[in-house]
């Protein structure tokens, strides 16, 4: 499957089970680079950002691109869900710029943390997705 082919925004939105399967498969062969790189520039991602976003080294990304080739199971997982939350943000806030932005935008229903600064974990990726549900449904806190 060619890179561009697989719509990782598409995929995160899914709530198909079998989507969800084939996508543990793909994480655990491991994300190949060209795929994670083509990912990170269509949603207007650069390479310094990504590193900060899925807690990857430059180093790191460079030593994947040049090396194996895939990316971790775990570098995989942390894209996912970065995905996830950027697909209902998209949805919620009515386009990609909105939620890129919002993302990186203090929080007061955060305790004042970015939205992005919490994601490295599935629980403050929970409580990102909260707050994007109390907005979709117009419930301010």
């Amino acid at each position: 499957m060619a890179a561009s082919s697989f719509d990782w925004l598409a995929e995160a939105r899914s709530e198909d089970l079998s989507r969800q399967l084939r996508l543990i498969e793909r994480l655990r062969a491991g994300i190949p680079y060209t795929e994670f790189s083509w990912f990170i520039k269509s949603i207007g991602m650069s390479q310094e950002e990504a590193s900060v976003a899925f807690h990857i080294s430059v180093r790191t990304l460079a030593r994947r691109k040049e090396t194996s080739g895939r990316m971790a199971v775990g570098e995989g997982e942390r894209m996912v869900r970065y995905a996830k939350v950027l697909a209902q943000a998209q949805e919620t806030l009515g386009s990609l710029d909105k939620a890129r932005s919002w993302l990186g935008l203090e929080n007061r229903a955060l305790g004042g943390a970015t939205p992005l600064s919490l994601l490295d974990t599935d629980i403050g990726a929970q409580a990102v997705r909260d707050v994007l549900g109390r907005i979709e449904y117009g419930v301010y806190s």
